[in-house]
């Protein structure tokens, strides 16, 4: 929370830290292709949600752009060019239904030389950037790290690494990097001594280290800020300042949790303050626990989850990661995931977020394409998303539909266009060049490649990326679920099937998928939007709503509660608007793809059916 010393860095940085890389903020930019009226970016945190300019809940859902900045290959940028940045931002909207993006960004090539922040970089940084604002996509930045830096290890390693400078690594002494029997890569972490002794000195700030990661830090944003259209920058919806953050090694007598109280913390706080300076001061810190506090294997688990940080209010963000570790082990897990399989780790999230009085995201989650696990990936990423949708798992849904809790946000790892392309010397190694997967460490988890035409195809299920979410809510979310009735191998996955207890809404869903949202209204003018996938294109999407039914809605239109409109961007991608016009009233939607021109009688029986069952459950 902020206190007297982080309002004393405001002062202090604002008085002798100003920058002098960048011009006056450029004039505002002509409304995006595709935009309505209420189609305003800015957000910010209210009551434990993101909010838009017109008071609607909103819910980030993409991908992180990309692990390609972990890479040398181009130079710590996402992509080779702005060409291929808006080549990605497009299919990105249009394939994978996403409305945001973590943007990774490389302290190591932002500030190649000490005290020295290098322009080149950051302008095509915000070149890319820029291009994925065009699409409609909001942007959060992240400051990204893995072990640390890739200047700890030898060329001959199994492992790399990314993050902080050379001239970094050069400060400390320390020893040749060795992880033992080290089957993951993220062994490092805590068995590493070069990757342990390093990371302890960025957090104690030896050297000046975090000093100088904080003031490269505040150059970038001002840069950014500077060189974005003021419109441009609304659509930037705050940063992340630290990838999963860990203490490399705790104090005698300190634990997990007091380092979090004692040392990370007051870190972000530094950082608050240089965001504030940098002119971020309506955006909020997507502020990361220690890694390992939602570990879902015992002797990984650390407590924490900024369980001393007290009440972070509009400010920050409960930002955190979830991967499967048991699942991904091969060991811990042998089956596939099944439904219901993360409500409660998820579940866990919601907790501390609402503990925590702020909105929460999970900015990273995801599993191998390749390799001995990959065949748990279509139940795992299945079972992720619907946990990021509700809290109550499919068998239950219809019984306990308030039971749901918010709709998560989420960002995929990851999006990576250059998957199985990769050019990439590890350590600086000619006799290691690796080209296949992610090119990182043996990783393999982009939902996305270029095909041999350099198209953007993806490489899963688009019926599990692209999905139904309610991308803005005029109101408060009661409940939301979606089946998206993806395939694991041969077999479709239902795990939400419509109860008999409703048979006109059976009949009508039939084996399609359908997405349903209930809402309670609160008198705002900007309707309920909901992302359409490409599996539901106007003529044969259905939609049943107290509002209305409609079977291929029309356009939208003021005077229409229930309308279909491109999303803003120019990207082909289409949206669900549903209009009320009262304040307190339950609402609900739900929108299939499972009917051929249902007769009205069907859909006047399944309005009758779900108007009756949102009273008994929701009501």
């Amino acid at each position: 929370m902020p206190n007297i010393r982080t309002r004393l860095l405001v002062v202090l940085v604002v008085l002798f830290g100003s920058l002098a890389v960048a011009g006056p903020t450029p004039a505002t930019a002509a409304p995006l292709p595709d935009s309505l009226w209420f189609d305003e970016p800015p957000l910010t945190v209210r009551s434990g949600r993101f909010v838009d300019a017109n008071g609607r809940e909103v819910v980030l859902r993409g991908y992180n752009v990309s692990g390609e900045t972990k890479l040398k290959e181009n130079n710590g940028l996402p992509f080779a060019s702005t060409a291929d940045a808006k080549k990605s931002a497009t299919a990105l909207r249009a394939l994978g239904g996403g409305n945001s993006v973590r943007f990774l960004l490389s302290w190591a090539y932002a500030e190649p030389v000490r005290g020295q922040v290098d322009t080149v970089y950051l302008a095509k940084a915000t070149d890319q950037i820029r291009a994925f604002l065009d699409a409609g996509i909001r942007v959060y930045p992240d400051f990204h790290q893995d072990l640390y830096s890739r200047w700890l290890f030898d060329t001959d390693s199994w492992y790399t690494g990314d993050g902080a400078p050379k001239w970094a690594v050069d400060l400390g002494d320390y020893p040749d990097e060795y992880c033992g029997i080290c089957p993951f890569w993220g062994q490092n972490i805590t068995s590493n001594e070069a990757v342990k002794q390093s990371t302890y000195d960025f957090w104690h700030n030896e050297y000046g280290l975090q000093d100088a990661f904080l003031d490269t830090a505040r150059k970038t944003m001002t840069y950014l800020r500077q060189n974005l259209t003021a419109d441009r920058f609304a659509g930037v919806v705050g940063f992340d300042p630290y990838n999963e953050p860990h203490a490399g090694s705790y104090d005698s007598g300190q634990t997990s949790r007091t380092w979090e109280r004692d040392v990370l913390w007051p870190f972000y706080e530094k950082f608050r303050a240089r965001m504030d300076a940098a002119g971020w001061q309506d955006k909020p810190l997507f502020a990361e626990p220690n890694l390992f506090w939602n570990a879902n294997l015992d002797f990984q688990k650390q407590e924490g989850g900024l369980l001393d940080a007290g009440t972070l209010g509009p400010r920050y963000v409960f930002n955190t990661h979830f991967y499967d570790q048991k699942a991904i082990s091969g060991i811990f897990m042998w089956g596939k995931a099944a439904d219901g399989q993360y409500a409660g780790d998820f579940g866990t999230v919601r907790d501390r977020a609402a503990a925590t009085g702020t909105a929460a995201i999970i900015s990273e989650f995801g599993h191998p394409l390749t390799g001995s696990v990959s065949d748990k990936a279509p139940t795992v990423y299945k079972a992720m998303y619907q946990a990021l949708d509700s809290r109550v798992k499919g068998a239950s849904w219809w019984s306990n539909p308030a039971g749901s809790g918010p709709v998560l946000s989420g960002s995929q790892w990851q999006w990576d266009i250059y998957n199985g392309r990769h050019h990439e010397l590890m350590n600086d190694n000619p006799d290691k060049v690796q080209t296949s997967g992610d090119a990182w460490n043996g990783e393999d988890l982009s939902a996305v490649r270029l095909d041999d035409s350099g198209t953007p195809v993806l490489r899963q299920d688009a019926r599990l990326l692209d999905r139904i979410y309610p991308s803005a809510t005029s109101g408060t979310t009661v409940a939301f679920t979606y089946e998206d009735r993806s395939r694991d191998g041969s077999t479709t996955l239902t795990w939400n099937p419509v109860p008999s207890s409703l048979p006109s809404v059976a009949q009508l869903v039939g084996s399609g998928q359908y997405g349903l949202l209930l809402w309670r209204s609160n008198s705002g003018t900007a309707p309920t939007e909901l992302h359409l996938p490409a599996t539901f294109p106007t003529a044969s999407t259905t939609v049943v709503s107290d509002l209305g039914t409609a079977y291929a809605p029309p356009s939208y239109d003021s005077a229409t509660p229930v309308g279909v409109a491109a999303e803003p961007g120019g990207t082909g991608s289409r949206r669900l608007l549903l209009t009320d016009t009262d304040s307190g009233v339950l609402h609900y939607a739900l929108v299939t793809n499972g009917a051929t021109a249902p007769p009205a009688a069907l859909l006047t029986a399944a309005r009758s059916e779900l108007s009756t069952w949102a009273a008994r459950n929701a009501g």
